[in-house]
């Protein structure tokens, strides 16, 4: 066997040992939390609910490797169109899976049958036409099934008999007609809310479903072309809530006592497309149960035809009217619906506060958003003493009178954003009560004092999108009970945040700062921190401020926030955090500091944080993670480093968060390489830590794998157990040795035949090579980053004038053949090889191994056929960690290319005379003689 041959078998034999040792070493790793397709959530060591999301991921097939502990499984917005058995095989924990909006055409029967724990199924938004009798199959424990915005035209009778815990189902929008197709369903024992809307139904008759009273509390059967309901027995003792909306058809309502539907509560006669008569005969029928009543999208006329019969039914408490474009509603339309509690006017095309409402002293509950409404005048609100919620956000209000909230007693909740308030002067009195207060998108300018006098209650107080630029000293006085205080995206500046502003709130838990104008002009502490009275406060967002950003932090910016949790500090373009920064704030929970730019972080700025649990360090520029090592982080269970520039991620760093779940690196250039590989066997092995989008992370160096996966990367070489190979090695040492000494003790002739007769067919092999068969002059060996100055410069003098056949890998390799083969073949058809040295050339592991594979051949044939050829003047004492380009230096002739500016013909004659020397080792020159300038 030749050399040659040597080489190829012992590669292959080196690819196989590492694929049996990668294989041995990852034999028990299963389960893991990096699962190709899908992301996983919660400790699948400890936590008792693991969600798999592998939602919007173009598969076609259900991904095979979901962990067995799964308990939620989202494959929605997929395109997957068959649901067999296979995929849902090991999932015995799964409680609920949602497959909505997918192609699923085909359940195969049984396809579900091990889901025994499964409560809840989605399968909406997908194309199923028919529901087999085996489709449900030992699904006992289901409470919700989800079967809409389907193509279901047939149900098999039995379909749903497994179902005995069944509570809810929607099938509304698919195409089953007749309600005798869903006639089983109404007789499961425990359901209670049925949504068959949109179905194309022209009959409702209950002698079509059951003879026998149903716990039935819900039915839906909205937009559907009804020309007849008919209840003509009591089978709906329990019925609470009845949907009609959109009913498209003229159609006869029929229920022959009132008695039948006595329970129903709540009806929802939205669009519906009766004569006014038969409306108001259908309403009859529910004047001693009805509480709630929706009439939205109606019509102005006929709604305001229908209200005074509305108001006859004394129960009701609560009345929508939505999207009926009421311009005006008067008090004699509505003067018997004094028992409302609940009034939705919202979305409609009022200019005032109806007269009406003042005349319904009982109301807790109005809404009036989105509507033309430009004043508010002091009788609006009249009498409502026992208003708890007003909404009168998304109007053209710039003008309340005086007084106007003066009877508001009770009220908590007061929503009056998005309008055009210039003045924050309406709430200097009354409205002690009022625990919200939402002023959002008006054009406030500024916050002063007494504005907010009378709110003692205040708890949640929201003045984003205005234009704020001014808040004077004490204009929070009498907030004590303040909990909640919105400023984001205003004009606040470094002087608006003074700590006079916020001395006053000694409640305070969130403040948002975000989108502001506030900057600092250095790291230097300040005289009066703005923060340092609020001793309660547990999180505070001060990110995206706006013109230049924050630029820096003080030292002392955060003095007083001792109990802080919450910090967002994120895109304020600081690039640098002071030592002190975080010492004021030991209980911080959540730190993101993203979308900086730091120049430097150092371990001792995360020292004061011990119990942090969730750090954001996303796109800062960070190469390195080494400074969190000795930050003693130990309770870090979140960690983000999205789009930085790390290139390798050691066990140091990892160990140094032990109770690390969660880990962001996507969007870095990580390295494809050894250095990685411990990262790599972690993340696919680890159940404690989950890698975001692990399958998904791709290789940035080196450049021949950049954009390939980096879980794909095959580190079996890199796995080598040393002390293992070592212990290996020895014992198969003194095993061989003692074979050896027995086989020469009792087979000592055979042995000394068996060597002269390996020195036979040796020799014959040497003597078979024959020169008459090489196709090429020399074989070019060099890194692709001098791919340029071979094509520039050796090509055209070598081949080109002085007319020899070259071996270049790129133009004459054999596609499809094994690069370790071309490489062999390449070499051993060449007369030389000629090695172009470089640095980049000595730390390649291609260039390592065809100087390896020539320097085999140089040894076994006795011959002078390799050519060193030196871009670079590398110093002798560089070359000592590639030992074996030093012995060959010190064995071998080499050339060295001439410096810029020099005469390069010299060396192209040098190098045609080292070409044409015949390959004799007695030709060569003596050691040590140099054929170069250096």
């Amino acid at each position: 066997m030749s050399v040659r041959e040597h080489i190829l078998c012992f590669n292959k034999y080196c690819s196989l040992t590492s694929c049996l040792l990668y294989c041995c070493i990852f034999i028990n790793l299963v389960n893991g939390y990096s699962v190709k397709n899908c992301t996983v959530r919660g400790s699948l060591k400890y936590a008792q609910n693991i969600n798999v999301f592998c939602d919007k991921r173009s598969l076609h097939f259900v991904p095979d490797n979901i962990p067995d502990k799964a308990t939620y499984l989202d494959i929605s917005n997929n395109v997957i169109q068959k649901i067999i058995k296979e995929y849902f095989s090991q999932l015995s924990n799964l409680k609920s899976l949602n497959a909505l909006h997918n192609k699923i055409r085909e359940v195969e029967e049984g396809a579900f049958s091990s889901l025994v724990a499964l409560q809840e199924l989605n399968l909406a938004y997908n194309k199923l036409t028919n529901i087999l009798g085996g489709m449900f199959q030992n699904l006992r424990n289901l409470t919700v099934l989800h079967l809409n915005e389907n193509l279901i035209t047939n149900i098999n009778f039995s379909a749903f008999s497994p179902l005995i815990s069944l509570r809810k189902v929607n099938l509304s929008r698919n195409h089953l007609k007749k309600i005798g197709k869903v006639q089983p369903l109404f007789l499961l024992p425990q359901l209670q809310e049925v949504h068959i809307g949109s179905n194309g139904l022209t009959s409702f008759q209950t002698s079509e479903l059951s003879n026998i009273s149903l716990r039935l509390q819900v039915l839906d059967l909205f937009q559907n072309p009804l020309k007849v309901f008919s209840i003509t027995a009591d089978i709906f003792p329990h019925l609470d809530n009845l949907v009609l909306a959109f009913i498209t058809e003229n159609m006869t309502w029929d229920v022959q006592d009132k008695r039948y539907l006595q329970s129903v509560k709540h009806l929802n006669l939205s669009g519906i497309q009766l004569p006014l008569e038969k409306i108001t005969a259908l309403l009859q029928t529910f004047n001693s149960s009805l509480v709630s009543l929706r009439l939205h999208f109606l019509g102005d006329i006929k709604v305001r035809a229908l209200i005074r019969d509305v108001c006859l039914i004394s129960p009701l408490k609560f009345l929508g009217l939505q999207w009926n474009n009421i311009t005006a509603i008067s008090k004699d339309e509505m003067q018997f619906c004094t028992q409302l509690t609940e009034l939705d006017l919202s979305n409609n095309k009022l200019y005032s506060v109806p007269a009406v409402v003042s005349s319904l002293p009982g109301l807790r509950f109005l809404d009036l958003t989105f509507n033309n409404i430009k004043n508010i005048s002091s009788v609006d609100f009249a009498n409502l003493t026992q208003l708890r919620t007003l909404q009168i956000y998304g109007n053209v209000i710039s003008f309340i009178e005086e007084f106007a909230f003066k009877d508001l007693k009770n009220i908590k909740t007061l929503m009056i954003g998005s309008n055009r308030l210039s003045l924050n002067r309406y709430f200097k009195k009354d409205l002690q009560k009022l625990e919200i207060l939402d002023l959002a998108n008006n054009k406030l300018d500024s916050v002063r004092r007494g504005h907010f006098d009378s709110l003692n209650s205040l708890k949640n107080l929201s003045l984003p999108d205005n234009q704020i630029s001014f808040i004077e000293a004490g204009s929070f006085s009498g907030l004590t009970n303040l909990i909640f205080l919105n400023l984001q995206s205003n004009k606040l500046s470094q002087s608006s945040i003074k700590a006079s502003v916020f001395s006053r709130l000694p409640n305070l838990k969130t403040l948002l700062l975000n989108n502001n104008y506030i900057s600092y002009d250095s790291q230097e502490p300040l005289e009066q921190p703005p923060f340092q009275y609020l001793r309660k406060l547990k999180i505070l967002n001060i990110f995206s401020q706006a013109h230049k950003g924050m630029l820096y932090l003080p030292s002392n910016l955060f003095m007083g926030l001792w109990n802080l949790e919450e910090l967002q500090a994120e895109n304020l373009n600081i690039n640098s955090l002071h030592p002190d920064t975080f010492t004021h704030t030991p209980y911080l929970w959540v730190l993101d500091l993203s979308r900086n730019d730091f120049i430097l972080l150092t371990t001792k700025i995360f020292l004061p944080l011990q119990v942090l649990k969730t750090l954001h360090l996303s796109k800062v520029g960070l190469q390195s993670l080494d400074f969190l090592i000795n930050a003693n982080l130990s309770k870090l269970h979140l960690l983000h480093v999205s789009k930085n520039a790390l290139s390798v991620i050691n066990e140091t760093v990892i160990q140094s968060f032990p109770t690390l779940i969660y880990l962001d690196l996507r969007g870095n250039y990580l390295s494809c390489d050894c250095t990685n590989a411990w990262f790599i066997n972690w993340t696919i092995s680890s159940n404690d830590t989950e890698v975001e989008s692990a399958y998904e992370l791709t290789c940035n160096y080196p450049d021949k794998l950049k954009g390939h996966k980096l879980l794909d990367l095959d580190i079996g070489s890199c796995n080598v157990d040393v002390g293992f190979f070592c212990f290996i090695s020895t014992a198969t040492l003194v095993s061989v040795t003692l074979l050896g000494t027995f086989l020469f003790h009792f087979l000592k002739w055979q042995v000394i035949y068996a060597y002269y007769l390996f020195l036979a067919l040796l020799h014959d092999n040497k003597q078979q090579r024959k020169p008459n068969g090489l196709q090429y002059d020399a074989f070019i060996s060099y890194n692709v980053h001098d791919e340029l100055w071979v094509m520039r410069e050796l090509l055209p003098h070598l081949e080109g004038e002085q007319g020899w056949k070259l071996c270049l890998h790129h133009r004459d390799f054999e596609p499809g053949k094994p690069i370790m083969d071309n490489i062999v073949d390449g070499i051993y058809s060449s007369r030389k090889t000629i090695c172009v040295i470089s640095r980049h050339y000595l730390e390649s592991e291609w260039c390592s191994r065809e100087i390896q594979i020539a320097s085999f051949r140089l040894f076994d044939e006795k011959k002078d056929v390799l050519i060193l050829v030196f871009l670079e003047n590398i110093p002798s004492h560089q070359l000592s960690p590639y030992y074996r380009m030093k012995k060959l230096i010190q064995r071998k002739t080499y050339l060295s290319w001439p410096k810029p500016g020099e005469d390069t013909r010299v060396f192209w004659q040098k190098l045609r005379v080292a070409l044409e020397t015949k390959g004799n080792s007695e030709l060569a020159p003596p050691i040590g003689w140099d054929l170069g300038v250096n």
